[in-house]
């Protein structure tokens, strides 16, 4: 919420959410502030999520949930005061790519948010293969202002995770794979799953704890 308090939400405002996942930053937004929203995404597992988290805040009047490529979604220019893509710039081909894409959408003095990994200090070179990233894939802190002001976006707030709360998040999703492995032993991706699982935990104690940052970047086209 604190975010949403950072870019003054009001009643009416219009909110873009692309890759929005089960929604559940805008279903929230929109009963906290009565805020209007779209959210896409290509999950039809997610969308069907978003839409009972909707249903549950009583925002469905206010939020529209629609299952596709948010990559090429086709938004009505300048039609939103804030566009949002939390953790997805792939869809853009990477950070400046995704901020070109969203400025479509946004109106004039809107703000965009956009959720990206950042590289705390230089991992030793075994890190990337080990977390199945490139050395440009993500910048240091300042390598993602570069980028930011490169693409003609000013930085105006940001709200970085910390070890703690990025260990909840992280750690949360390993019980969810080991719970669903119990129930599901027998599925033919199961193997595969375990396998992804192990290999994912190691690489985040070994590596993308001690390297690897997250935060929420506020902008404003310059």
């Amino acid at each position: 919420m604190l975010v949403g308090e950072i870019c003054q939400l009001k009643p009416g405002m219009r909110q873009l959410d692309l890759c929005c996942g089960k929604a559940e930053m805008l279903c929230r937004w929109s009963s906290r502030w009565g805020i209007h929203g779209v959210g896409v995404d290509i999950s039809s597992v997610f969308i069907a999520a978003a839409r009972q988290r909707a249903t549950e805040l009583i925002v469905t009047d206010r939020i529209t949930l629609v299952q596709g490529d948010a990559a090429s979604y086709a938004a009505a220019p300048h039609s939103f005061d804030v566009v949002s893509c939390i953790g997805a710039t792939w869809i853009g081909g990477g950070l400046v790519g995704t901020l070109s894409l969203m400025q479509q959408a946004l109106k004039p003095g809107g703000l965009l948010l956009v959720g990206e990994p950042f590289w705390k200090s230089s991992p030793p070179e075994a890190a990337y293969a080990a977390m199945e990233l490139g050395k440009n894939d993500f910048a240091s802190l300042v390598g993602t202002l570069d980028r930011i002001e490169s693409a003609g976006f000013e930085l105006i707030e940001m709200v970085l995770s910390n070890t703690d709360n990025w260990d909840r998040y992280v750690a949360a999703q390993w019980q969810t794979i080991d719970d669903w492995l119990r129930a599901n032993s027998d599925d033919p991706d199961a193997d595969d799953l375990r396998q992804w699982n192990a290999r994912w935990k190691r690489a985040y104690l070994e590596y993308e704890r001690d390297y690897l940052g997250w935060g929420i970047f506020v902008m404003r086209a310059k």
